[in-house]
């Protein structure tokens, strides 16, 4: 199904597109290839939106948190909004502190994307991505499908470009299994992550290059903790971002296992990057669907990615993707209830 869902400054249309499987249905739009709404059921069979979004397209234009986006072609933050490449500097836009969040304020996901194909359980976004857009090299070509299955929504990315060029695509989407519209209970929501180390930042959010082992700290969650229980703990990591905001390492799959306890939903991730960012919403201030005010903790972010700032750190698995080949990239968000 199709529906419209606004018109931009430029004069196009965005649209809305609803696909579902069995008990899951899920509606995305072609401006930045977001999701906007997954209803998913309860343990009485009762459905909710569990993600937060905006009601118009104008939300999305004028927002600056990515609620639902997909982001590329780097998401999270390079250093200094620059890297080396082939043995030349790379500069990106500056709009994060001196540094370059999710590519730059011209980002994807504020963009109309072309849909190359939909069915009833499936859609697929695709956007031609010039040479230098964003500072980035190589005219690049990017897809990115949703799909529903009876048991969750798997999100597909893959991309091509004719120089060497950096892909580092991933979805920002705020989830709340309690539905949107209860961000009270965002923070009770029980999360646990397999990963045995972190990435602590520095003052600006950049990566110090350490990877520091969970044992003992707030960043725990190999055991299942609601997300609040420690995020005002008195831990410097916890202090400099204003809450949880970081990168764990993807030690096993799923890498993420998030479940409201007053539902019954539970949704595990699993993917093939090596790293997946925990973001606490910590400054959410936006007024959502139905008017819903999505305040600080209102939602949170499991971003499956390369680390931040890996083109600073060699040693780090790279997001570099040589010409001509292909870069490809797939996480599964499980859902049951």
């Amino acid at each position: 199904m199709k529906e419209k869902f606004g018109v931009l400054p430029s004069g196009e249309e965005a649209s809305l597109y609803t696909i579902s499987c069995g008990f899951l249905t899920a509606v995305v739009t072609d401006y930045g290839a977001t999701l906007v709404k997954l209803m998913v059921p309860d343990k009485n069979g009762v459905p909710a939106d569990v993600v937060l979004g905006y009601d118009h397209v104008d939300g999305y234009r004028t927002g600056s948190a990515y609620l639902g986006a997909t982001v590329g072609r780097n998401a999270n933050r390079i250093g200094g909004a620059a890297f080396e490449l082939n043995g030349r500097t790379i500069t990106l836009s500056k709009n994060d502190n001196g540094n370059n969040l999710h590519s730059g304020p011209d980002g994807y996901s504020y963009r109309m994307w072309k849909v190359l194909s939909h069915t009833d359980s499936s859609i697929s976004f695709t956007l031609i991505s010039p040479n230098g857009d964003q500072g980035f090299p190589g005219e690049a070509r990017i897809r990115v499908t949703y799909t529903l299955q009876a048991d969750g929504l798997e999100i597909v990315y893959d991309a091509s470009c004719n120089q060497d060029t950096v892909f580092n695509m991933t979805n920002h989407t705020y989830f709340n299994l309690a539905g949107h519209d209860h961000p009270e209970a965002a923070m009770d929501q029980i999360l646990t992550l397999p990963g045995r180390y972190f990435n602590p930042d520095d003052a600006e959010n950049i990566p110090t290059g350490e990877q520091r082992r969970v044992d003992g700290t707030p960043m725990d969650f190999r055991s299942p903790k609601p997300i609040g229980q420690d995020l005002h703990a008195d831990y410097e990591p916890l202090h400099l971002q204003n809450g949880y905001d970081h990168n764990f390492e993807v030690y096993t799959n799923p890498c993420a296992i998030l479940s409201d306890p007053e539902s019954g939903r539970t949704l595990a991730i699993s993917t093939d990057c090596p790293g997946i960012q925990l973001y606490s919403g910590n400054f959410l201030d936006t007024t959502g669907k139905g008017g819903v005010h999505y305040g600080k903790n209102s939602g949170v972010a499991l971003e499956t990615q390369f680390a931040p700032d890996s083109l600073h750190h060699p040693d780090w698995p790279q997001p570099v993707t040589p010409a001509g080949t292909v870069y490809h990239s797939r996480t599964f968000y499980k859902l049951s209830w």
